[in-house]
């Protein structure tokens, strides 16, 4: 070897031990690799922000040793994106994590993306996280804009490695919940599921949730029971939310929820009001109950429908029961949607949670002293499209906060 060519190859040798010191520890993966993401532009169609987002995660994701130096082919698992609003699977956000695996597994970072299961997580590298928020800044009545944020956690230092937002315009994007979440008699956004959001909007270097983190694995054992209840499947959907729930980490809303909408659908009466009970007492123990009543327009009559307001009345039951067992002291808290004016509304509001309220009054005389009503009007709306459909639901809820008691 000539004197000439040694010193491109220790050159060459110095920087591939460089980048080989970078795989450490996972604080020295982002610190050396993963440079901060841009920040959101303007709002763009689906289609052109979906591809702005997925393309920022991929350039930051090739700039990490592991993509760098090839080594290999690494797995990435998706857990479903959801509406960070409601907690939410929609079709929307389907359609936006069907467009982001395309991108992300074209072959670019040398790849392998995996299906969100238990076995995949034992030979996954990353995984990747979504979630669409209305963005509060651009007006209903402009047409509103939806925020994307998706995020790169490396699973065995749970640290985000890449980051990338983007505005997506809401012109005619289906934001219809998925079966489970329509047919859900409350909203099952709860610290799990805030801690996955956090995680999807958290800064590259640092820790993912470590609430969510934990419960990865039961989460996988839940999407499928989910996925099985969305397509009707409801014997084998109830046995795999059955293990979720003797799963670590198991007991969340999430599981309640479904446990209760399986045995409704399999007619096991008893059964559903012991799930629904179960499901009361987690959201009052995490001051987390919120229930969605529908009412007929402009009244305090529930909707017409026995099919969807038969089970009210086992509904109020079950939360009378339950907060006079736990002697919870709260609020009960009306909403409406955007429809119709401010004032209207506010009165629409604390009329139905007093509505509510007396109901619970009436099967437990103790509620009485612990319990008043209250009015948002459409002030807290969660979806706030104003369609008075399925779409926002929740926007006509009604909620159960606890709050100290009077001394």
């Amino acid at each position: 070897m000539t004197s000439g060519m040694k010193t491109p190859i220790r050159s060459a040798l110095r920087r591939t031990m460089a980048a080989l010191g970078a795989l450490g520890t996972a604080s020295m993966i982002v610190g050396c690799a993963a440079p901060t993401p841009p920040a959101a532009t303007p709002a763009l169609p689906f289609d052109q922000a979906v591809a702005q987002a997925s393309e920022s995660l991929v350039d930051q994701a090739r700039k990490l040793p592991p993509f760098f130096l090839n080594f290999g082919k690494h797995g990435i698992v998706i857990d479903p994106m959801l509406d960070a609003s409601s907690g939410q699977q929609t079709a929307t956000t389907q359609r936006l994590e069907q467009r982001v695996a395309q991108r992300v597994g074209d072959g670019r970072l040398n790849a392998e993306m995996l299906p969100f299961r238990q076995t995949s997580l034992a030979r996954a590298t990353y995984l990747l996280t979504g979630t669409l928020t209305r963005a509060q800044e651009v007006p209903q009545r402009s047409g509103g804009a939806l925020l994307l944020n998706l995020a790169l956690t490396e699973l065995k230092s749970g640290t985000v490695v890449a980051q990338s937002k983007a505005t997506i315009r809401d012109e005619g994007l289906d934001r219809t919940p998925a079966r489970y979440y329509a047919d859900s008699p409350v909203m099952v956004r709860d610290r799990v599921i805030e801690g996955y959001i956090a995680t999807t909007a958290a800064a590259v270097g640092t820790p993912a949730d470590a609430e969510y983190l934990k419960r990865i694995n039961v989460a996988t054992v839940i999407d499928e029971a989910t996925g099985l209840y969305n397509a009707e499947q409801y014997p084998e959907s109830l046995a795999r939310y059955d293990a979720a729930r003797a799963g670590e980490g198991g007991e969340q809303l999430r599981v309640l929820n479904g446990l209760y909408l399986t045995y409704a659908r399999l007619g096991r009466t008893a059964d559903a009001d012991d799930a629904f009970a179960k499901m009361v007492a987690y959201g009052i123990a995490n001051n987390q109950l919120r229930v969605k009543f529908l009412f007929n327009p402009g009244t305090t009559v529930f909707w017409s429908d026995p099919k969807v307001s038969g089970p009210y009345a086992m509904w109020l039951r079950q939360i009378a029961k339950e907060s006079a067992t736990a002697k919870a002291c709260m609020s009960v808290v009306g909403h409406t949607s955007r429809t119709g004016t401010e004032p209207v509304n506010d009165a629409l509001s604390l009329q139905r949670a007093g509505f509510i309220r007396q109901r619970l009054v009436n099967e437990n005389a103790s509620l009485g002293e612990r319990s008043q009503a209250l009015g948002r009007g459409w002030r807290e709306n969660i979806i706030g499209s104003g369609t008075d459909d399925a779409v926002d639901a929740l926007d006509r809820r009604v909620e159960f906060r606890v709050v100290p008691c009077a001394s």
